[in-house]
């Protein structure tokens, strides 16, 4: 099989190395689910911190299938019917957090067949691959990651000017993925998700939007042209597509959380300390929303919407 432009790109991304840690805490994690366990990825913000101690890493799990990794129907059932399950972990002086995914799923979960911006849009973003069973398993991981990027940028095309610099490009396709899910971020998050790493962004906008089927010029000052100018029409039931995904993205958000509040213990100790990181605020969690962490979480919506905490 011929390796693209953007494969390629993706496939050596994913090889870099990471701390010694996350990789065994990663190793840990894969054998907590036996034979399963296909791939560890490694994603997020600690994927740019020098520092880990005290932050709360984030994998997926690559799994091949749920029944097998769990041993149990239950929770098996609620990975398939709503994707992915997180679970908390801790080993070598590291807190993490793992998603799990199905090879399945992730494949369709990080490409343009789902309107669901939560993997794509992770995944369009730096991450590493930290663990891996078999050369078949990182083969099939490197091409679901590789459709993320175009997943993005297509599903961002109707939302921004036919010409526009590359860099900003990214940034409002990013953006626009922030307003999909109930995030706990500043307002500047998805511009400095870009400005960590622009080279990144740069070598990448070729040949994501050439596999998400966009012809673009790109001149020497990084200017994007696209070839096709949009009609009103076309912009328009863009922003229809958007005003769904904001509303189907926000409820799902609430349904993982209250699935969440079953599996993740200590979720709602988690859920403010990633508010108070990433919006600024010094929220404190009372004894009866750790009793009943669901009812909790969700009264804390409408004060945090309020102060601009979450949107």
């Amino acid at each position: 099989m011929i390796e693209s432009p953007l494969t390629a790109l993706v496939a050596a991304e994913l090889a870099e190395p990471a701390d010694p840690r996350v990789s065994r805490l990663a190793e840990a994690i894969a054998q907590r689910h036996g034979a399963a366990s296909l791939a560890m990825l490694f994603y997020g913000s600690c994927l740019r911190a020098d520092q880990l101690d005290g932050l709360m890493l984030d994998f997926y799990l690559i799994v091949g299938d749920y029944r097998s990794a769990y041993g149990a129907a239950g929770l098996a059932l609620a990975n398939r019917l709503l994707p992915p399950n997180v679970f908390p972990f801790e080993a070598d002086g590291l807190a993490a957090k793992y998603a799990m995914l199905s090879q399945q799923d992730f494949a369709r979960l990080a490409s343009s067949r789902t309107r669901n911006v939560a993997v794509w849009a992770r995944f369009a973003q730096p991450s590493r691959l930290v663990w891996c069973a078999t050369d078949r398993a990182r083969r099939d991981v490197v091409q679901a990651v590789a459709g993320a990027a175009p997943a993005l940028l297509a599903a961002a095309r109707p939302m921004v000017p036919d010409a526009l610099d590359s860099l900003d490009l990214w940034s409002r396709a990013f953006a626009l993925t922030y307003g999909a899910e109930l995030r706990a971020e500043r307002g500047g998050r998805a511009a400095s998700v870009v400005a960590f790493d622009p080279d990144r962004y740069r070598r990448f906008t070729a040949p994501a939007l050439a596999a998400a089927g966009e012809t673009a010029e790109i001149d020497d000052e990084g200017v994007v042209r696209f070839a096709r100018t949009l009609s009103t029409g076309e912009r328009r039931r863009g922003e229809r597509v958007w005003r769904r995904r904001r509303l189907e993205g926000k409820a799902l958000t609430l349904a993982r959380l209250a699935k969440a509040s079953a599996t993740f213990a200590g979720g709602i100790d988690y859920l403010a300390w990633k508010i108070n990181r990433h919006a600024g605020t010094a929220i404190a969690i009372r004894p009866w929303q750790r009793r009943w962490p669901l009812i909790g979480a969700i009264s804390l919506l409408p004060r945090l919407w309020r102060k601009g905490a979450v949107r």
